[in-house]
């Protein structure tokens, strides 16, 4: 019962299931029907629902068929009416297709036509597409065209500029072309084929100024020596016109330059053809002859790349290199003036150069650097020209390197170089010059002796008198007033040789031109020069005469030779002696003797190194001679009446230099002198020294008379001039020291002994007079 009850539930739930899918399938799109369909499959029921599914279609068949028969005549009417229309249609359609015919005939034409204005007006936009990208692409090939016209020129510099311009303005506004891809990939190498070029034009610069320094230099002293000699016309006459340019003018020119970029004068690199022109009124100046704009050049370019400082140090290596080779001077330099010249005129030009350089670019060199070569170029050559120079010996050679040397020295001056090194060294030159002029003379004078006859120069008439003293300018009175014919007390050689020794001094004279010196330094120059010219030189040229045989000199005439050694050694010392400049009232204890005393004596000593060819008798007294008066001239500068008062500190100083000439006595400047025999000279000024200098009264006062007293030979009246000269000093120190009780009592005990000494001075005098 149960059981079926359960299977009549079963049977309406499946046929519930089955209507619910039957109307799905009905009202649902054909693509979802699988799902619905396999849910009746998976049941066990399939053959129940495949009945209600044919029961549901018999159905619907039978609806369809009541509703077809139900509008059978309207369809019939509707087939028949569309049966008309098709009729029409058909008519229509022929219509249509013969209409479209004729359309398609007619419009053939016409579409033809607007395919060719379509055509156009697509050229059309794609020609301004194309011009206004043409026209933003057309500035980039135009400055990329000007910088390979510029490249091409060489002008380095503008091709930076507009490399610079395309960089930064032209190409980012077309960078998305190929072609702009291409030249920015280019520009790098574009630099640094500038750089390059750049640098090889400043290679081929330094190249030719290397080569060319010679040249610079010698237009620059040109212009130098032009200068000096405007300048001494000047001092004669003012000068009226054009003026020389100044360095500062020239300086100016060159600035303009150096903002020059036309095509001559970038691709010029060096020095600039101009001819000589030393027969016009002006040299060109030495800068005129360089174009520096390839060393402009490359010093913008360098520094628009920010390599600046690799360029200047390479400048400066490279120009340290040249200046070395510049200071090496030939071996051969001293054979010819020439030689010296052009070692002068690179120097002169690789300075001038840098002095340019150093003027017209902003820090390139600096004034350090200038000094720095300066120094080393300055060692250098005056360690040359006195290597070379002492290689000389020609006078006149050595003058014209002297000349040479002073347009040198001038023209650097002009540049602002200091040259009183290469002056001082003229100092030296000038000894060697000395030297050769000695050497020379020694050959004239010994062609003048050798040729004369030694007789006294017979004269017959009163012109032939003016002529004789017209060359020697001789005074004698009584041989005036005798009668012709007369003869002159001298041979032909004397006016000759005092013709000669003028022609000496104004040899001399020459070389001291221009070096910048004082009179008195002239002076002195001429002096020595001409002492060593008669003292050496003209001494042992007659030295050699008088010891030929053959030479019919007579006893008189040796005997006035000789005296006449004397007498000039005796005045060369007096002209010594007035260079004495004693402080008589110093009261300072010297160290060391005076600076005239000491030359003095240095001339002695030359002098009589020179006697060895003198007899020796002559060069013993000529010694001899000459101590004995310089002891006489001292002692007599001690006890000059002009010297009122004296210190023991004046007489210290003045005891130093008689110890400077014992000193020489006892070195034996002549040989054949017996042990102190020369030193005796000197002997009354020691013991008048030793006497003051020890305070040693009692002694002398005691053994005054005695034949071997300590201060025989101390005269009394000299040691009383003495004393009174120093008791005067002490006097007149003791009143301005009154204020110093202590000192006042210490002099006055001096004064007292020093007034009890000179009482008993005043009475040996007095006794040895009686």
């Amino acid at each position: 019962m149960e059981r079926g009850k359960m299977a009549e539930a079963e049977s309406l739930e499946t046929a519930a299931e089955h209507e619910r899918i039957l109307r799905e399938i009905e009202s649902t799109d054909t693509a979802c029907i699988g799902p619905t369909l396999r849910s009746v499959y998976d049941g066990e029921e399939h053959g129940r629902f495949m009945e209600k599914l044919e029961t549901r279609i018999r159905n619907h068949d039978r609806e369809i068929e009541k509703m077809c028969n139900f509008h059978y005549q309207g369809f019939v009417d509707s087939i028949t009416e569309l049966l008309k229309v098709r009729g029409e249609a058909q008519k229509l359609k022929n219509q249509v297709t013969d209409t479209n015919r004729k359309l398609q005939h007619e419009g053939k034409e016409l579409v033809i036509a607007m395919e060719e204005l379509k055509q156009c007006r697509l050229q059309q936009r794609n020609i301004s597409a194309t011009v206004d990208k043409l026209m933003l692409c057309l500035p980039v090939l135009e400055m990329y065209s000007k910088l390979r016209d510029q490249m091409k020129t060489k002008r380095h510099y503008p091709a930076l500029k507009t490399l610079e311009h395309l960089e930064h303005t032209y190409l980012p506004q077309v960078s998305h072309y190929r072609f702009c891809k291409v030249m920015v990939d280019n520009i790098p190498k574009l630099r640094e084929e500038i750089k390059d070029v750049s640098m090889s034009d400043l290679k081929d610069f330094l190249e030719s100024i290397r080569k060319h320094s010679d040249k610079i230099g010698e237009t620059a002293m040109k212009q130098a020596q032009q200068q000096r000699n405007l300048d001494n016309i000047v001092l004669q006459q003012p000068r009226i016109g054009s003026r020389r340019k100044s360095k500062k003018d020239v300086y100016t020119i060159f600035d303009t330059e150096i903002e020059s970029t036309s095509p001559k004068s970038e691709q010029d690199s060096g020095i600039l053809d101009v001819e000589d022109e030393e027969d016009d009124e002006e040299v060109p100046g030495a800068q005129d002859l360089v174009d520096f704009s390839p060393v402009y050049r490359c010093l913008h370019i360098y520094s628009v790349l920010g390599a600046r400082e690799t360029f200047e140090n390479y400048y400066r290596k490279q120009r340290r290199k040249q200046a070395r080779l510049v200071l090496q001077p030939p071996s051969n330099m001293h054979e010819t003036l020439d030689g010296y010249r052009k070692y002068f005129n690179q120097i002169v030009g690789f300075f001038v150069v840098e002095d340019h350089i150093l003027h017209t670019t902003q820090g390139l060199v600096n004034r350090a650097y200038i000094d720095e070569l300066w120094e080393m170029a300055l060692s250098k050559t005056i360690a040359a020209l006195r290597t070379h120079s002492s290689y000389c010996s020609d006078p006149n050679l050595v003058l014209d390197l002297k000349n040479l040397i002073v347009l040198f020295a001038d023209t650097l001056q002009v540049y602002g170089f200091p040259v009183n090194q290469l002056f001082d060294m003229l100092l030296e030159i000038r000894d060697q010059y000395s030297e050769t002029l000695l050497k020379k003379w020694a050959g004239i004078f010994r062609n003048i002796l050798d040729s004369d006859n030694y007789s006294p120069i017979p004269v017959t008439s009163e012109d032939m008198y003016k002529k004789v003293v017209g060359q020697f300018p001789f005074q004698d009175t009584e041989l005036e007033k005798q009668p012709f014919p007369k003869k002159f007390p001298f041979s032909e050689f004397v006016p000759k040789v005092y013709n000669q020794i003028k022609e000496f001094i104004y040899a001399c004279l020459k070389f001291s031109e221009d070096l910048h010196l004082s009179s008195t330094e002239v002076d002195d120059m001429i002096r020595k020069s001409t002492n060593l010219l008669l003292t050496r030189t003209l001494s042992n040229s007659l030295q050699n005469v008088i010891k030929r045989k053959n030479i019919g000199l007579t006893e008189d005439a040796r005997h006035a030779a000789e005296e006449e050694i004397y007498t000039n050694l005796n005045q060369k010392i007096d002209q010594f002696l007035q260079l004495a400049d004693y402080d008589w009232m110093t009261g300072d204890l010297g160290n060391k003797a005076s600076d005239y005393l000491v030359d003095l004596i240095a001339f002695l000593r030359s002098t009589f190194a020179v006697f060895t060819h003198l007899p020796g008798k002559v060069a013993q007294t000529a010694c001899m001679s000459a101590c004995k008066h310089l002891a006489t001239s001292l002692m007599q500068l001690l006890l000059e009446a002009e010297v009122r008062q004296l210190t023991l500190g004046a007489l210290q100083q003045f005891n130093l230099d008689v110890r400077e000439c014992e000193q020489f006595a006892r070195s034996g400047p002549v040989p054949g002198f017996q042990e102190d025999t020369l030193q005796l000279a000197f002997i009354d000024l020691r013991q008048l020294l030793d006497l003051f200098i020890q305070w040693d009264w009692s002694t002398y006062l005691a053994d005054y008379g005695q034949p071997n007293c300590k201060y025989l030979r101390v005269n009394p009246v000299t040691a009383l001039t003495l004393l009174e000269k120093i008791s005067r000093e002490m006097r007149d120190t003791s009143r301005k020291n009154n204020m110093f009780a202590q000192f006042r009592k210490n002099e006055r005990d001096k004064q007292k002994l020093i007034d009890t000494v000179a009482k008993q001075l005043r009475g040996l005098i007095s006794s040895h007079h009686s």
